[in-house]
């Protein structure tokens, strides 16, 4: 690479680094966004092209049939469910709207905490090296707080792991008699090795403070379409969530997939069932990397603490997109104690794995002997 070539890829990195999404546009791997590459079928495509004009020219649906479509997809009544441009938006009301004290376990996904007025917000940080959540200790810290909204990201984002439903059982039993929602964030569920077992969605009828959001965009692959779902038996939480939203706030792509989504599931559930397989070679892949921390994950990205002796996570980032043209997410910046040592990396294919793992080995360091 000659010296103009790679002070161009710098530039360009630091271009991408205040980027939020389009990266298709530039030519590289996205080892950051956390995509599900099997998923939809091609035949998808063929429905959406077929159908171009119709999808241009007309109004949408609202939000009565949206929740139809959804409650037929997860097998749940419409009136439970609140579907929104992308989970986003359904944390913007929640986050920035409806809770007055809100409380978040840090690290996790940012936009829980950049959606409300920051006086609102209280981080409970997660303790490394282990970063699990401690239900117990949360659930007095939220009471003590005088929470009306707790989260819960689960797998968690960026550390890919999983809070096991017997804790989240036990930790809505505590905040039941405080008055205090409990939003769990499902999004990443779908790739977790028990999704049957550990998801909430069978448990919604029993708790009245209990919200599940989940983007589609995630476990579907479908980011560009913005399609996003929250979960509750309480009616008048999903109201005033409800009374948030404009009249056509998912548009009629969007709809499309949501009318032939059902046709698919064998196709998705296979999907997932490569990511996953993807996902633990990767794993193993990352573990071979002389001192390198990679934590197993329930989700489609790993969660890694760089050695002492390697460069700083915005370092590493730097070096394999411009030397290796392959993005991926430091964590500095995250609320949590030396974040500079923490990187995210997408699981994308095997053989995008593998290079990605070599790549990040030649930075690093040689791997462990065998």
């Amino acid at each position: 690479m000659t010296v103009q070539d790679s002070s161009a890829k710098e530039q360009q990195f630091e271009a991408i680094e205040c980027q939020h999404g389009g990266y298709w546009r530039h030519g590289f791997i996205d080892h950051a966004y956390l995509y599900n590459l099997y998923f939809p079928p091609e035949r998808f495509f063929k429905q959406l092209a077929s159908q171009i004009h119709e999808l241009v020219l007309n109004y949408p649906v609202a939000q009565d049939v949206l929740a139809e479509l959804v409650g037929t997809l997860i097998d749940q009544p419409p009136e439970r469910i609140v579907v929104g441009n992308g989970a986003a938006e359904l944390i913007k009301i929640v986050s920035g709207h409806l809770a007055k004290k809100l409380i978040v376990p840090v690290p996790s996904f940012n936009e829980y905490a950049n959606a409300a007025p920051e006086k609102n917000v209280i981080e409970f940080a997660l303790d490394a090296p282990s970063f699990q959540l401690d239900v117990d200790k949360f659930a007095a810290e939220a009471i003590r707080c005088k929470a009306d909204v707790a989260v819960v990201v689960s797998p968690n984002n960026p550390t890919s792991l999983l809070v096991p439903k017997i804790d989240l059982i036990r930790l809505l039993d505590k905040l039941a008699a405080h008055d205090c929602m409990l939003i769990v964030d499902e999004s990443f569920m779908d790739f977790a090795r028990d999704r049957d077992r550990e998801t909430l969605e069978k448990n919604i009828a029993s708790y009245q403070n209990l919200a599940i959001f989940k983007s589609m965009s995630k476990a579907y692959g479908i980011c560009g379409l913005r399609i996003g779902y929250m979960l509750t038996a309480n009616a008048s939480f999903a109201d005033q969530v409800r009374q948030g939203l404009h009249i056509w706030n998912i548009n009629g792509f969007a709809e499309t997939f949501l009318v032939h989504a059902p046709e698919y599931q064998q196709e998705f559930l296979a999907s997932c069932d490569q990511v996953r397989a993807d996902r633990d070679k990767f794993y193993q892949d990352l573990c071979a990397i002389n001192g390198l921390m990679a934590y197993q994950p329930d989700a489609n990205y790993i969660f890694c603490r760089l050695p002492s002796h390697a460069p700083s996570g915005p370092e590493v980032a730097r070096r394999l997109f411009v030397e290796y043209n392959i993005y991926i997410k430091h964590c500095q910046g995250k609320t949590m104690a030396e974040s500079d040592r923490y990187i995210r990396i997408a699981s994308r294919t095997q053989a995008e794995n593998k290079t990605a793992a070599e790549a990040l080995s030649t930075i690093i360091g040689s791997k462990k002997a065998s």
